[in-house]
């Protein structure tokens, strides 16, 4: 397996009082780790500064802030650019179980083609707000697939390919914002590669650092799922297809 060659891929928009203590509890992968800066705020910055000067941590700085989506596509192909084969996108608050991410490791090395997608499972601290609204973007992506492959969009974890994923991002940006987890899903759906789900377990930091807009993120969203409806309907007849095959 020496040839996969992973790493673990972290967008950071000042989460300066949580990523240090994020990257202590990822040092048990023994992953090198490649931070995204997406324009933080000086003082997240500096923490991020002080990271970089660790050999396992590699640091990408965005000058003004773009988005997740934005950082975590600048990520991917730096990660390439890197020689890393996988990227283990993770969220900078922590609020994933470390434990749980080996796992994802042990699917790469058995399946290093596949994408895998975090599927979440949640303690009582998940705001129900999010826990519903979440269902509604699942059930457009099941939509938008014909299919319930995908069972969770918008988990922060997941392990990318990265050599197939730069090539689909090259000609399908995905968003920049809180669109991109799910648009790169349904694109690499589309395209015919693997999806594989792994269950993480998920818990809400009560002091963590939320940066979803209401109104702005949810248009973009709504313009997301037009667009992928669309595509859907162009590409019925291939989708329909695969159900039958499958």
């Amino acid at each position: 397996m020496a040839s996969h060659h992973a790493c673990v891929l972290i967008p950071v928009y000042n989460h300066e009082r949580a990523i240090v203590e994020t990257c202590r509890q990822l040092t048990a992968l023994e992953l090198p780790i490649l931070l995204v800066d997406d324009g933080s705020s000086p003082a997240c910055a500096s923490v991020l500064d002080e990271l970089a000067a660790r050999p396992d941590i590699h640091l990408v700085r965005l000058l003004r802030n773009s988005g997740k989506g934005a950082a975590v596509r600048t990520g991917l192909f730096a990660a390439r650019d890197l020689g890393f084969t996988h990227a283990l996108q993770v969220d900078a608050d922590g609020q994933h179980d470390v434990e749980d991410l080996p796992a994802f490791i042990a699917d790469m090395e058995r399946t290093p083609e596949a994408l895998i997608v975090g599927r979440p499972r949640f303690d009582d601290t998940v705001p129900m707000h999010r826990f519903i609204c979440r269902y509604i973007t699942h059930v457009w992506v099941w939509i938008n697939t014909l299919s319930m492959a995908i069972t969770d969009s918008m988990c922060g974890v997941r392990l990318y390919p990265v050599a197939p994923l730069t090539r689909m991002l090259s000609r399908h940006s995905c968003g920049d914002r809180m669109d991109f987890d799910t648009e790169v899903l349904v694109r690499w759906y589309w395209s015919g590669q693997g999806i594989q789900n792994r269950l993480v377990r998920v818990h809400y930091p009560t002091d963590g650092v939320s940066h979803f807009r209401l109104l702005r993120d949810n248009l973009i969203l709504a313009r997301m799922h037009v667009r992928l409806t669309l595509g859907m309907l162009m590409r019925m007849p291939s989708l329909l297809a695969r159900r039958r095959t499958s």
